[in-house]
């Protein structure tokens, strides 16, 4: 446990009573005394305070915006340079497979693009854009900054007791505010589904700051264990586990992440790794894609158990990539992989647990109904 990285938050953590585990090579809390059930409910209802400190950060800075949006499209297949100011979008870095390298959100912070990536993929994404943008483009990863989520219906009214102006930003918006006389990044975006903010601290207020949203009577700190859960009832994929380098944007039902001046035909088509096989598959047929599941009854389908086109057939047709009971459903839900002929909401399937096969709806994401303020 010595090797393992703590966030500026690691003694509040300690302090409140988090149950510590190793996660992207940091020692971060998967639940505290309310218990992973709890914390998923109040999310929902009120409001989560998380540390996701553990993401990278990162400033990618050239002569201009039009520079460093310009660089990062060689990498990225989304409208980065059409991104207005204050804005910000999800997307991901491919391969010339066309696979997915990583997932990540962009914000146009005015003169340069302030990009945050996942933690156990950082060091490799940070490498991965110098090679390619530097020296024309200035790629620094921020090392000083804490990032806290808070999420839940009562993200706005807590928020903006502290500034105001977080009451007027919508979905996808950025901006920088000032909380308790600290001033902060924050985007209108987060990984549960719900309203809620994504906010970069400088390191040495973070506790300041996190002990003041904590005070406030409908926000209670949330661990790795409900994060895990409400995402996964939001539909949203976790890397490593529902995409990764094999899996193309397409497959993974994330093609509305590619706007259509980056596709076929249009004024900036391609110019990204793997563009051939992912424009392609915009316009053609593909052999897997990723779906919800409803496994029948009340036992969880977790990563890893095969999926059947019948209760007998004696090949597998797909396999869950997540999949846990999901408190807010009230019933177990899962996501995965299936051959595309058996991806059709309604469909049922079957999933081999603990040597019998059981029956699953294939359904459409979210489980549970965004939450967002556009």
């Amino acid at each position: 446990m010595s090797d393992l990285k703590q966030t500026p938050l690691h003694a509040l953590h300690v302090s409140l009573g988090g149950k510590m585990v190793p996660f992207a090579g940091y020692d971060l809390p998967v639940q505290y005394s309310l218990g992973v059930m709890k914390e998923h409910i109040h999310t929902r209802t009120k409001a989560g305070l998380f540390d996701v400190s553990h993401m990278g950060q990162v400033i990618v800075h050239g002569p201009s915006y039009e520079a460093a949006a310009t660089g990062l499209e060689t990498l990225i297949p989304v409208n980065i340079l059409g991104l207005g100011v204050g804005r910000q979008r999800y997307g991901f870095f491919t391969n010339e497979d066309g696979g997915i390298e990583d997932d990540l959100m962009l914000a146009n912070r005015g003169d340069h693009v302030f990009v945050v990536v996942n933690a156990a993929c950082k060091a490799a994404d940070i490498a991965h854009m110098r090679e390619a943008l530097e020296p024309e483009v200035t790629v620094t990863e921020i090392t000083n900054r804490a990032l806290l989520a808070l999420q839940g219906p009562a993200a706005e009214p807590v928020l903006s007791v502290l500034d105001p102006r977080a009451a007027q930003m919508r979905f996808m918006d950025v901006a920088t505010l000032n909380l308790d006389g600290v001033e902060v990044w924050a985007s209108r975006s987060g990984y549960t589904g719900e309203d809620g903010y994504e906010i970069s601290v400088p390191a040495d207020a973070a506790e300041r700051i996190a002990k003041k949203l904590l005070d406030h009577p409908d926000v209670e700190a949330i661990g790795l264990g409900a994060r895990d859960s409400l995402r996964l009832e939001a539909g949203l994929c976790l890397y490593g586990h529902d995409i990764d380098e094999t899996t193309t944007p397409v497959e993974a039902d994330l093609a509305w992440v590619i706007q259509k001046v980056r596709r076929a035909g249009d004024e900036r088509a391609g110019g990204f790794p793997g563009a051939e096989r992912i424009l392609c598959q915009l316009d053609s047929t593909i052999t897997q894609k990723r779906v919800g599941l409803l496994p029948a009854g009340r036992a969880p389908m977790r990563e890893g158990i095969s999926l059947f086109e019948t209760e007998d057939a004696p090949d597998p047709i797909g396999t869950i990539t997540s999949g846990g009971f999901g408190p807010t459903v009230g019933a177990p839900v899962a996501m995965g992989y299936v051959g595309a002929d058996n991806a059709t909401p309604g469909n049922t399937l079957y999933g081999e647990l603990r040597g019998k096969r059981l029956p699953l709806t294939v359904t459409k994401m979210p489980f549970t109904p965004a939450n967002f303020k556009r």
